[in-house]
């Protein structure tokens, strides 16, 4: 099958006019932000622009991003469990952000504020003297396990999911401190919140992270307390709300002398779930409907649904298990969290301990070649969380739905992006069932959306045009939502994607009649 029916498209002429009233550029201001994901992390300068955007953008507003820093990230077993190298992580944070002063220094620019996203539900114990009590644990331990049904004993789940509309997942905020011995005189700091803190020394936890802990109430927007009562947790556990554009606290006397910035830059809550963010920056135009489109924020896990002006708590809902996250603006992300390219880059980093060095480009040419129809896995089985012998566990899934999957790199790779494509037909299909909407197009960001057999697969697998792009989305999302709280641009949601379509090359892909 051919994955060559795409097309470079510049964005819709509604979107330009859009971005150019919403931006104002600042002269000489740029953003930081700070982008973390689960094997790796980032720090990227953003520049809002008048004009001259990406080539083919029609010369309109837009944002422009450097990356000024990269470095890994990734579990360590440390303690018995897997954990992450918090100390290490900060150290690359606060190197990032000494890249992003010099950087700017050197062309006459002026670091506005920072901004932090991350991954979801994961935390660090601080004590009241603001020192982490302990490397925080991955949600890729299976500590969290066992504690799943005692929770359920002191809260019934159809209760948890009509307050909180919260995806069941066995780590989960809520069950990962079920597991604690002794939250005494702690505070719990989800990992954005926790570097904010770091830098500034102020304890906030932002709400679209929030919303992700299952202890968090999604129609109040408010902490369920009762839920933290029930569970015997304090009140305090978690520091007080922030919402999206608020400032946190300026930069610590000693953390601004290290990194060279001035004491008084901000640091902006954004939406701290890198998600969140990422739907920030869904490229949704008037042209293509600006609220009725479906997403997929496709990395290392796959983020697929709506967003919604209201939560979907129904029972039906929760039996489908999609989640009500929040996102920017008070919206709210319809979703269901997928397995994702994980299970990709684990075969690689397989391949690549067994001598085989099997780059991206050439392991999807070859899975394009192999006819389809070939055997699916559940790409959301709990048995593919923990890092192992990936190639081994998705042919042992194999198995055991009587199929055959060769020991062969191609093959493997076809079952993942077919297996991922068909679980993402399934849940834009009941999204809109579920929250009666129906949409007609589909926008893939982040990294998946360079993954062009995945993205006409999806095409496929719903019968929907897919838009793929941008690769930056959540940096994106980050960036805007510190330069609407600096005035440097102006608007909601669809005036903040405006900019971003007038700043993407995006391509788009229709479905094959002969494969639906």
């Amino acid at each position: 099958m051919s994955t060559e029916r795409t097309t470079e498209t510049a964005p819709a002429q509604a979107g330009a006019v859009s971005a150019a009233a919403a931006a104002k550029a600042v002269a000489g201001s740029v953003f930081a932000a700070v982008d973390i994901g689960a094997s790796s992390g980032r720090v990227i300068l953003g520049r809002v622009i008048e004009g001259g955007g990406v080539e083919g953008s029609g010369g309109e507003a837009g944002v422009q991003l450097e990356v000024v820093h990269r470095f890994p990230n990734g579990v360590v077993e440390i303690d018995g469990g897997l954990r992450w190298d918090f100390h290490a992580l900060f150290a690359e944070v606060l190197k990032g952000l000494s890249a992003a002063a010099t950087v700017a220094a050197v062309q006459g620019e002026r670091v506005a504020s920072i901004g932090i996203d991350t991954w979801a539900v994961d935390y660090g114990l601080v004590n009241k003297a603001g020192e982490l009590t302990a490397q925080p644990f991955s949600y890729r331990d299976d500590r969290s396990r066992a504690a799943v049904e005692p929770v359920h004993r002191k809260l019934d789940p159809a209760r948890l999911y009509a307050t909180t509309g919260l995806q069941f997942l066995q780590f989960n905020t809520i069950y990962q401190l079920a597991t604690e011995a002794d939250l005494d005189g702690v505070q719990a700091l989800l990992i954005p919140d926790l570097i904010a803190f770091l830098l500034t020394g102020q304890r906030r936890t932002e709400a679209t992270n929030a919303s992700t802990t299952g202890l968090f109430d999604n129609v109040a927007g408010e902490w369920a307390t009762e839920f933290l009562t029930a569970l015997g947790l304090r009140k305090d556990l978690f520091p007080p709300l922030v919402q999206p554009g608020e400032t946190v606290g300026t930069l610590l006397p000693d953390i601004a002398a290290q990194v060279g910035l001035p004491q008084d830059t901000k640091v902006v809550a954004v939406g701290s779930h890198d998600t969140a963010s990422a739907v920030a920056a869904v490229p949704a135009t008037a042209d293509d409907g600006e609220e009725d489109f479906a997403y997929i924020s496709s990395g290392t896990w796959s983020l697929v649904g709506l967003e919604l002006k209201h939560p979907v708590l129904t029972e039906a809902s929760r039996e489908a298990n999609f989640t009500n996250e929040r996102g920017v603006d008070g919206t709210i992300r319809y979703l269901r969290n997928m397995g994702g390219l994980w299970l990709l880059s684990e075969c690689q980093r397989t391949w690549a301990a067994e001598g085989f060095n099997l780059e991206l480009p050439a392991l999807l040419d070859a899975a394009a070649a192999l006819p389809p129809g070939g055997p699916q896995i559940n790409a959301d089985d709990p048995y593919f969380i923990a890092p192992d012998n990936m190639p081994d566990r998705i042919r042992a899934a194999v198995r055991r739905t009587c199929e055959v999957l060769p020991n062969d790199p191609a093959a493997i790779t076809r079952c993942i992006v077919d297996s991922l494509a068909a679980g993402y037909a399934r849940t834009i299909r009941d999204a809109e069932r579920l929250a009666d909407r129906s949409v007609d197009v589909v926008h893939v960001v982040g990294g998946g959306s360079q993954n062009r057999l995945l993205c006409q697969l999806t095409a496929d697998a719903t019968g929907k045009r897919v838009i793929a792009g941008p690769v930056e989305a959540t940096a994106l999302g980050n960036v805007l939502i510190q330069a609407r709280a600096a005035g440097t641009v102006d608007g909601g949601l669809g005036e903040l994607r405006a900019l971003v379509a007038a700043s993407s090359p995006l391509q788009v892909f229709v479905p094959e009649l002969s494969r639906l």
